[in-house]
């Protein structure tokens, strides 16, 4: 589109480390405003090309992302894991779990929907609610105004707001 990216390599010393450093740096500029962001990944692995480097940053990041929302939304940022045991069965439940709510959302249809962990959580809470108050009516309302009344409810506290097709009495 409207971004220009250039991927320089080279091998360089630096003063703190006695061996050689894989060094892959990244700019991108905004053909546009002409405005430059720069990346710089390094690696102690000289043969690694910077295709293969770059890639291996994303992934990186891609976990650690799954990593901090499945703390954040699933309640494990309270957990203060130091030793080697408990971190790796932190870092798999936390992995499970959003592998879980991959699965759970694929539910919802488009894979293409802005979808969070979060908007899963206000989804279901919202179901719940639902059923719970449904128990407490001496008379069910038609399927047809539960669906609305699920949409409205499900999408309360989401990030990813839909507008809900309410059609009042």
């Amino acid at each position: 589109q409207d971004i220009r990216t250039e991927v320089y390599q080279m091998n360089l010393r630096h003063r703190k480390f006695t061996e050689l450093l894989n060094i892959v740096c990244v700019r991108k500029t905004n053909l546009l405003t002409n405005q430059q962001s720069y990346i710089l990944l390094f690696s102690s692995d000289l043969a690694l090309d910077a295709e293969k480097m770059v890639d291996y940053y994303s992934l990186r990041f891609q976990i650690e992302f799954n990593f901090r929302d499945a703390k954040q939304y699933w309640g494990l940022q309270d957990s203060m894991n130091v030793n080697k045991t408990p971190v790796n069965n932190a870092a798999n439940l936390s992995m499970f779990m959003v592998s879980v709510s991959a699965k759970l959302k694929n539910r919802f249809g488009d894979e293409n929907t802005p979808y969070s962990v979060l908007d899963l959580k206000s989804h279901y809470r919202g179901l719940k609610y639902l059923e719970e108050t449904l128990k407490i009516l001496p008379q069910k309302p038609e399927p047809i105004v539960i669906d609305e009344i699920t949409q409205h409810l499900s999408s309360i506290g989401a990030i990813h707001y839909t507008q809900p097709d309410l059609n009042p009495g």
